[in-house]
């Protein structure tokens, strides 16, 4: 029968609401000479015979033009006081008018004065139990019920706009301030947050949207950390911008992102070291296409640069960067001109040829081969691209007068267990030694761990494994990481090479490291599912460990020794490395290079050995040798 009543034709809902008034007014009106006269009497009644008759004849027709019926009782809100304030306010008159008109006496005005009450609080109060009652009754099997954490602006907007969306209902809402535990909005209770597990079993609730656009991200990693044992999915509104613009939708909901579960405040950067480097100048950005390399690009572009030349070896991520630059470059940098350049950063002759002639003054050396277990597998190629690609970009710097040089250098840099981390720490090495050689290029390295969301990340690929219902994998329960944002890294690594002198390692602060199974079981838990264990063998995700990956480490670092000291920048410091003087480092990567281009797999590791004392591979030699047999 209840699903019959809710979908009836709008038409026939209509009628009966005009009905049951029909019907309820002349009580109202009964109600009112009882309370004026203390009672009933078949004198009264006969008396005003006639106003029980003329009520609801006159009241419905007024109620109807003002809109009253026309009104969607499931969607209505506080507004809906004003229209019935305004039609019980021109029935009174009129009914007050027509009794004068007719001279109909006595008549007490006491009597309009308690029907215009009641007749406002019935309908009131009869419109929003039916918009409460139908949103029960449309917790069907395919809407969601959930319930909204924060009962502030935010909040009341979201629960409006699930009235006009069938697929979600708010069921309650919940709030850190007491004040308002107990109060209603939309109909809609607030509760204390200590009682959200007995709301998830009564209400059965599977979602949860924490509205608090405005608290900062360790209060949103401090209330994320309350709400894990719920077992929710959890989801968060936009920027308090979007919300203040009115046209938020279901689609602006955000699931929980990682950089919400870390907590981590950014700072905000300082734009006169944004632009130093870059505005009104000519920069060059190698690996433009990659995750760093495409960021850095956005940054630099905000920065209104006059020329931003985008080197990269892969066509496809070429055009793609060059495309969405091209549309960001309308916004803010109108006059800079954009050359995509299809290259590899070990042609040495053809960069020379393009910061000549575009007269490059600052290059954002980003290129480089970064899986660790690819490299670890092909580790010629590795040193080539890492070690003098760099070599030539550098030379080529130097050659054509470029002003800065930055390096994008990794973590895995310090004491290195894999190929990947040496050639890095190699390209360091080379800068250190070109920035003692000379004063015409400031070469700079700028350190740093993993960032959220670039290729390779554990972030998109624990969330498809979740979504594809697992199970989830893991290289080690005890492996550790550093993380941050790829904007954050980005505006700090132009930071840093502003600040350089000439040979700095900066090394940027990341942070706490991050427990990666830790990581896995959270954002198990705030997709609404359970990890499977001994403790929940019914889980709904299972967590599996396949062992270290060639050449993976269990915990990264960002310094080799402890002799650093900070900056201007809280955020960016200054570490002193050891180094080689270039007249060593030359001879040692002559000899690198023709292990690498001869493949000569033995010799090319006892190099790396050489080179970079800190090297700590995995495996031995015979086994390193094997390893490469069996991958050839």
């Amino acid at each position: 029968m209840l699903h019959t009543l809710t979908n009836l034709p709008r038409r026939y809902k209509q009628i009966m609401a005009m009905a049951m008034d029909f019907i309820c007014l002349p009580l109202l009106l009964a109600v009112a000479i009882w309370l004026r006269y203390e009672g009933l009497n078949p004198d009264l009644l006969r008396h005003y015979f006639w106003l029980f008759i003329a009520a609801p004849c006159i009241s419905v027709p007024v109620f109807a033009r003002i809109g009253l019926y026309r009104a969607v009782v499931r969607f209505i809100d506080q507004k809906i006081i004003g229209v019935i304030v305004l039609g019980a306010t021109t029935s009174v008159l009129a009914l007050t008018f027509i009794s004068l008109m007719l001279h109909i006496l006595p008549i007490s005005r006491a009597v309009f004065g308690f029907f215009w009450m009641g007749s406002i609080f019935y309908l009131s109060a009869s419109r929003f139990a039916a918009r409460h009652w139908l949103a029960r009754v449309s917790l069907h099997e395919d809407a969601i019920p959930v319930c909204i954490y924060g009962a502030g602006q935010a909040g009341a907007q979201l629960a409006a706009m699930m009235r006009h969306d069938s697929q979600y209902v708010c069921v309650a809402f919940v709030d850190d301030n007491k004040q308002k535990h107990g109060a209603l909005i939309g109909g809609i209770r607030v509760y204390d947050p200590k009682e959200l597990s007995r709301l998830i079993t009564k209400f059965e609730i599977r979602e949860l949207l924490l509205a608090m656009p405005s608290i900062s991200r360790a209060r949103h990693k401090q209330i994320l950390d309350q709400l894990e044992p719920c077992k929710l999915k959890i989801r968060l509104t936009p920027s308090l911008k979007t919300l203040m613009s009115g046209e938020l939708k279901m689609q602006d909901i955000r699931e929980v992102d990682v950089e919400d579960l870390l907590g981590r405040d950014t700072v905000e950067p300082d734009q006169r070291l944004l632009g130093q480097c870059i505005k009104g100048q000519y920069v060059a950005v190698t690996g433009a296409g990659g995750s760093i390399g495409s960021e850095l690009c956005r940054q630099i572009l905000r920065q209104q640069p006059l020329r931003l030349i985008l080197i990269e070896s892969s066509e496809y991520a070429l055009y793609s960067i060059e495309q969405e630059l091209a549309q960001l470059a309308k916004q803010y940098a109108p006059d800079c001109e954009l050359l995509p350049v299809l290259c590899s950063v070990r042609q040495q002759d053809k960069l020379e040829a393009l910061f000549s002639a575009f007269s490059i003054t600052t290059v954002y050396h980003a290129a480089a081969y970064k899986h660790v277990p690819l490299v670890e597998h092909n580790p010629a190629e590795g040193v080539l691209n890492n070690v003098f690609g760099t070599l030539s970009v550098a030379q080529a710097a130097m050659a054509t007068g470029v002003k800065n040089f930055v390096l994008i250098s990794t973590d895995k840099a310090v004491r290195p267990t894999n190929v990947m981390g040496t050639t890095k720490r190699i390209a360091e090495l080379i800068l250190q030694a070109f920035a003692r050689e000379q004063q015409g290029t400031r070469f700079c390295m700028v350190r740093f761990g993993n960032v959220l969301g670039s290729s390779g990340s554990v972030v998109p690929l624990f969330k498809k494994q979740i979504l594809a219902g697992g199970p989830v994998t893991l290289t080690h329960p005890d492996i550790t990481r550093y993380f941050m944002t790829i904007p954050e890294a980005a505006q700090l690594v132009i930071q840093a090479g502003a600040m350089g002198e000439g040979g700095d390692v900066f090394v940027l602060n990341m942070g706490d490291p991050v427990r990666i199974h830790d990581l896995a079981r959270r954002m198990i838990h705030l997709f609404g599912l359970e990890v499977r264990s001994d403790v929940h063998p019914n889980g709904s995700i299972e967590i599996q460990y396949v062992g270290l990956r060639p050449g993976e480490k269990l915990y990264e670092e960002l310094l080799i020794g402890d002799n650093v000291e900070g900056t201007t920048h809280p955020l960016i410091m200054r570490a002193q490395e050891t180094e080689l003087p270039w007249e060593q480092l030359q001879q040692l990567l002559n000899r690198l290079r023709i292990a690498c281009e001869q493949n000569q797999v033995n010799e090319l590791r006892l190099m790396l050995l050489q080179i970079v004392a800190e090297y700590q591979p995995q495996c031995g030699i015979e086994d390193f040798l094997w390893k490469q047999k069996q991958h050839t």
